[in-house]
């Protein structure tokens, strides 16, 4: 039988289920990853759960988030870190070491492995040949422990690669023609694969960049074969050993085939408030720029931080902007420094910034009020930048660079500037030393735990009537950085009941309290939402605070993937409207009821809301497998685990 990548690596790793598309397989999981932002709710539910030690081939605790050290809440939290992971067997990435997928490509990532992180952008192992999910923190934790990952068996869609990019059209505008291509919305449930004549002419890095944004799309991975250009850059990288050949078979079926011609490819951005809403940089040419920041997960390698001090030497960023560089990883820092390509930079007047992800989630380096800032990274949801009326595009580190300079937006193929050619070198710089790998002699290490970390929050078994209350109702695309605020918030991540006052903050600032209103008068919480809710981030506290907060239920014309998931596991049930034009009919205040809740979830049937406001019944729809079901009515997956 002929397989493609996808189908090769997932049946490879099946351990439960039959692979029938669409339908829940269980698979093993070779390596996990989890970041500071959500991995310190992994670890507290991992201990929760009774478990004494890691069983993948390869666990890995980065810290890269929350890096900032305002007060004693992130410190507390690396502290925690570091001493869970001596404790349980996992390798800590100390702070400064670099950012999560960066260094997970340089140093561990392996062809033909599945690799689960806690963060929404793992998929850019599929730059090296992974299978790499995107997933919460309790799924990692399960993982972690030797359990398996549950998903639904992918559709594939090839996109066959042809041609070759010009001067100045990157990865970045490959993957951004693939958002304008398949949108934001509508591919869950879908994995991409990349193939074709065209995909030799990337570099591991490139395809990084495009199997990062992937998660955009909605898709669960990206995946690009692994062949004589990844074996060429595993060796740089001294890991060579690691290497293994992975091609599809011939004659491999697909779901559907993407053509895309990569000669044909030019400068794009992504316009505010959304990776999709994509146009060509020669068409907002002129428009002034008030902040450049070049760095994040999605272009902060070797070759993209070397391209950009190239076009900056010799040259002085405008005075009317400010420019934020941040390499991806301290071995590309330091390569930087050893080349010159630093010099550069600062000579330009450039800022340096930490190889972490500060500016990406709204940490540090915010834009001025109303200020147009010009960004490398993956997203530009509104307020993610940590000013609300920010004004957010999403651009290569070559289209970056040039605004810098010339103060606005700018085609660089007519900036009358030569394109920089950067090629991979023969031999990365290779040091470990910010790694603390595990040890006999660390097991014994004692946990630390700080005043702000609390006790990972169970929900209450699942009611068998609903008496719902709507506590809001949203539109489309709402993200989790609507629901949960990321940026300065992010240090109560490890204290739910101080998190969960944030909910829905720059949406409705009284939603916390009017919760709290709610569930002390007997009702549930219930969340009314468009189409695609639930995008972005994997943060799992979308899904935990909302649950502290009383939430049962959320009825949404359509959910995205990770977050869905992330209300199962917390006992919130993810409910679709039959008739989408109900969503209409229901408003802030109305009363839900059913008579048979626990029981229409438990026997896998339609569930029928009543309004009492209006007296019209709703159909919803909730697709759930019977290990789904068994946790939605155990209240979820932390109390099912444990019995309580």
């Amino acid at each position: 039988m002929s397989n493609n990548i996808v189908e090769k690596i997932m049946l490879s790793h099946l351990k439960e289920g039959q692979y029938v598309k669409g339908q829940e397989i269980g698979i093993r999981i070779d390596q996990t990853l989890t970041q500071d932002a959500t991995g310190t709710m992994a670890y507290l539910q991992f201990e929760a759960m009774g478990l004494k030690e890691i069983k993948t081939d390869l666990s890995v605790s980065y810290v890269d988030h929350n890096t900032v050290q305002v007060g004693f809440e992130n410190s507390d939290d690396h502290k925690y870190l570091q001493t869970v992971a001596a404790k349980y067997g996992v390798v800590y990435s100390r702070p400064g070491n670099g950012i999560c997928h960066q260094v997970h490509l340089e140093r561990f990532g392996k062809p033909g492995t599945t690799l689960l992180g806690s963060d929404s952008h793992t998929p850019t192992g599929g730059g090296i040949g992974q299978v790499a999910i995107g997933a919460g923190g309790l799924d990692v934790a399960v993982a972690m422990g030797g359990g398996l990952f549950y998903t639904a068996a992918p559709k594939v869609y090839l996109v066959n690669l042809t041609g070759e990019l010009k001067s100045w059209s990157t990865a970045k505008d490959v993957v951004l023609k693939m958002l304008e291509l398949l949108t934001v919305k509508g591919n869950v449930g879908v994995m991409l694969e990349y193939g074709g004549k065209g995909v030799k002419t990337l570099s591991v890095p490139q395809r990084a960049v495009i199997a990062n944004m992937g998660a955009e799309m909605g898709v669960t991975c990206s995946v690009f074969p692994s062949d004589g250009v990844t074996k060429k850059f595993m060796k740089a990288q001294g890991r060579e050993a690691d290497w293994t050949e992975l091609k599809a078979d011939r004659g491999a079926k697909y779901d559907r085939i993407i053509d895309l011609d990569l000669s044909s490819i030019e400068p794009l951005a992504a316009c505010p408030h959304s990776p999709g809403l994509v146009k060509k940089v020669s068409e907002l040419a002129g428009l002034a720029v008030d902040q450049v920041c070049i760095g994040s997960c999605t272009n902060s390698s070797y070759r993209d931080m070397m391209t950009a001090s190239e076009i900056l030497k010799g040259r002085k960023v405008a005075p009317t902007v400010s420019l934020g560089v941040a390499p991806g990883s301290r071995q590309v820092l330091q390569m930087l420094a050893r080349k010159g390509a630093l010099a550069n930079l600062l000579d330009s007047g450039a800022r340096i910034l930490e190889s972490a992800c500060g500016f990406c989630i709204g940490n540090h380096f915010s834009p001025k009020s109303g200020g147009v800032s010009l960004r490398t990274s993956n997203r530009n949801f509104e307020a993610r930048s940590g000013t609300k009326d920010a004004q957010v595009y999403l651009v290569s580190p070559e289209v970056a660079a040039v605004a810098a300079v010339t103060g606005k937006f700018t085609d660089p193929r007519k900036a009358g500037i030569e394109y920089p050619v950067v090629k991979e070198p023969a031999a990365f710089l290779v040091d470990d030393s910010m790694f603390i790998k595990p040890s006999p002699e660390l097991r014994g290490t004692e946990v630390f735990r700080g005043p702000n970390i609390g006790e990972p929050p169970k929900n209450d078994k699942m009611p068998e009537k609903l008496n719902g209350a709507v506590m809001i109702h949203v539109g489309d695309k709402i993200t989790t950085d609507h629901i949960m605020p990321a940026g300065a918030r992010l240090k109560y991540r490890s204290n739910v009941p101080a998190y969960a006052k944030y909910v829905f903050e720059n949406v409705d600032p009284a939603f916390h309290q009017r919760c709290q209103e709610s569930k002390a008068a007997g009702f549930h919480n219930v969340i009314v939402a468009g189409e695609s809710y639930g995008q972005g981030s994997s943060r799992e506290h979308a899904a935990m605070c909302p649950m502290y907060l009383g939430v049962k239920a959320v009825a949404a014309k359509s959910f995205e993937r990770i977050h869905a998931a992330n209300l199962i596991n917390f006992g919130i049930a993810p409910l679709t409207f039959k008739n989408g034009a109900d969503y209409d009919g229901i408003k802030a205040g109305d009363k839900l009821t059913c008579g048979d809740w626990r029981a229409a979830f438990a026997e896998g049937r339609p569930v029928m809301l009543k309004n009492e406001t209006s007296g019209k019944t709703i159909e919803c729809v909730c697709a759930l497998s019977g290990r789904q079901r068994a946790i939605l009515t155990a209240g979820g997956l932390l109390n099912q685990t444990t019995g309580k």
